[in-house]
């Protein structure tokens, strides 16, 4: 824990040093404008998200396979204090009682993903189709539809089978193009019929940097200065092979869209006088979102993003890049596959200069030659990365707008968590956050960005990877404790549901009285879950306190006996 805030504290004297330096660095001031009062377009969708590992658990149960995430929490000191998604929300049990409160939120969508090794234990198709899973996700699907809620299905949230990790290096090999779209054109054929929103990849940045550059993630791989890059090419030509497979095959039968979901931070200058400064802030959002949706709308990677990557290369002495090229048909196939672009969105980042030599060494970061820095004056509720910094979800909303054409998008992932050992159901935070970011969305809308959906995540409290169960985004606090794993509303809830039925923010009067309402109703459900350690955390009274007060009391009758014996002697 201490790295972080000596990390923390080096940023923020970054931070105020280049503010004393730079004297008109205020032009941030007040940029964002006021809170703009005013309702969505009609027939905006509004949802909440979840992905499989992290909610259902049962993660050895009716013929499921191991995922990568599977092996990769079994061993031990990968994620915080050892924990797993075995279990996690059992999701997989509670699908009616979920359903309830997606009804109770009366959201137009719900974003879920499907695990692949759940309905394909080995990932391959020719090898076993397990039924059970089949079942499982119509269920599900079924129970969406018929309460009036449209399933937005994500075919990859980060749990490939661990077979082709093991036999085919995972997202390293090019086979994996074909075997994933040998699963989505399964998923079309079984579920195609009611779902017609598809995503192919949640956020495939933290798949080839975390999971292959860094090792932070499953499959826990530090492959520095190419794995990432060679990982996000291959998982480029597999969205565009599933999107060519639906147009082909099922468009015309199922009428359904395909997306894909990036998730990207926004990168401000820290000082907008400095060319510089300024262009590292764009090539930080073109190494991070460019870096997929450039190919996608426009066929190739981002022009600084080559050149970057390139001249380090050339600089190591390397014959050629690092990053892979694309062929001209290549680029003719990828460009244009995608009906919708899915954005995650959470956070921003003050962007610098800085150039990193070759004898530091080589890696996605370093190529990139930019400092990340934040403002100590950015709210955070305890997360190391995630600072509330709304005015940065305009801005790329309406990067989006500019560089591509301004697409269909659909936010899939807005979110904040807050880390706190004890039970706070009143998330002051979250409906500030929630508050402040949608109407930054609503105001993008205004400057003409084509915005149809949000999706706030998440519906639950769950497995948030390496942090474990240590991070809570959910609108519902779910005990972790408890065997049944149930499900408390905290005060986001309530304020959600009156953005939801008034599309939007009417007025001032109205929304302070949401927050007040929503606050007044958390607290009632604060005493209730202060009571449940009565009635369901007897485990953990059995378990814990009860030894522990039992050896005390030993201790203090042999003490008490050790005195007595001394008295007579």
């Amino acid at each position: 824990m201490l790295q972080p805030r000596v990390l923390s504290l080096c940023h923020v004297l970054v931070l105020v040093l280049c503010l004393c330096k730079a004297e008109d660095f205020q032009w941030t001031k007040n940029k964002h404008g006021s809170f703009y009062y005013g309702t969505f377009p009609a027939g905006f969708s509004w949802g909440v998200g979840s992905s499989a590992y992290q909610t259902e658990g049962a993660w050895d149960k009716d013929g499921k396979g191991l995922s990568i995430w599977d092996t990769f929490t079994h061993k031990k000191g990968k994620v915080h204090r050892n924990e797993t998604g075995d279990s996690s929300c059992e999701g997989y049990y509670k699908v009616k009682d979920d359903i309830g409160l997606l009804k109770d939120l009366k959201v137009n969508h719900y974003r879920f993903s499907i695990s692949w090794p759940r309905i394909m234990p080995t990932g391959i198709k020719s090898d076993y189709v397990n039924e059970k899973g089949i079942e499982y996700y119509n269920d599900l699907i079924n129970s969406l539809v018929a309460s009036k809620i449209t399933p937005i299905v994500t075919l990859y949230h980060w749990d490939l089978p661990q077979v082709l990790q093991e036999k085919h290096d995972g997202w390293q090999n090019i086979s994996m193009v074909n075997y994933f779209s040998d699963y989505a054109n399964l998923c079309f054929e079984k579920f195609g019929d009611r779902v017609k929103y598809w995503v192919t990849f949640d956020n495939p940045w933290s798949i080839a940097v975390e999971g292959y550059e860094t090792g932070e993630h499953a499959p826990g791989l530090k492959l520095k200065g190419t794995g990432a890059y060679k990982v996000a090419h291959h998982i480029i030509k597999a969205h565009s092979k599933v999107w060519h497979t639906y147009d082909n095959q099922w468009r015309n039968k199922q009428n359904g869209l395909i997306g894909i979901s990036l998730t990207s931070n926004w990168g401000e200058p820290v000082d907008i006088t400095n060319q510089k400064d300024t262009e590292a802030a764009e090539r930080y959002v073109h190494f991070e979102l460019g870096w997929f949706a450039n190919p996608i709308y426009n066929g190739d990677y981002p022009r600084v993003m080559k050149e970057y990557v390139d001249r380090k290369s050339a600089e190591q002495g390397l014959g050629k890049s690092r990053l892979p090229t694309f062929s001209s048909q290549e680029k003719s196939y990828i460009r244009g596959t995608c009906d919708f672009l899915g954005i995650g969105h959470f956070t921003s980042r003050y962007i610098t200069q800085k150039n990193f030599p070759i004898n530091r060494g080589i890696s996605y970061h370093t190529d990139r030659d930019l400092a990340e820095l934040v403002d100590p004056y950015w709210p955070d509720p305890g997360s190391e990365w995630l600072y509330a910094v709304p005015w940065g979800f305009r801005r790329l909303l309406n990067f989006v707008k500019t560089q591509y054409g301004n697409p269909r998008i659909y936010v899939t992932e807005n979110g904040v968590s807050e880390k706190q050992h004890c039970v706070e159901l009143c998330d002051e935070w979250r409906i500030q956050y929630l508050k402040d970011y949608i109407n930054e969305m609503m105001k993008a809308i205004k400057d003409g960005v084509n915005v149809k959906g949000y999706t706030a995540w998440s519906l639950l409290d769950k497995f948030e990877w390496d942090e474990g169960y240590s991070e809570r985004f959910g609108l519902y606090y779910v005990d972790f404790r408890n065997k049944n794993k149930p499900r408390y509303p905290k005060a986001s809830v309530q304020f959600y549901k009156k953005i939801i039925s008034s599309n939007g923010f009417p007025n001032q009067r109205e929304v302070e009285n949401w927050h007040r309402k929503s606050t007044e109703a958390c607290s009632t459900t604060n005493q209730l879950l202060a009571a449940d350690p009565l009635i369901t955390h007897m485990e953990m009274v059995t378990e814990i306190v009860v030894p522990t007060v039992c050896t005390l009391c030993i201790l203090l009758s042999a003490i008490l006996l050790m005195f007595l014996l001394r008295r007579q002697n």
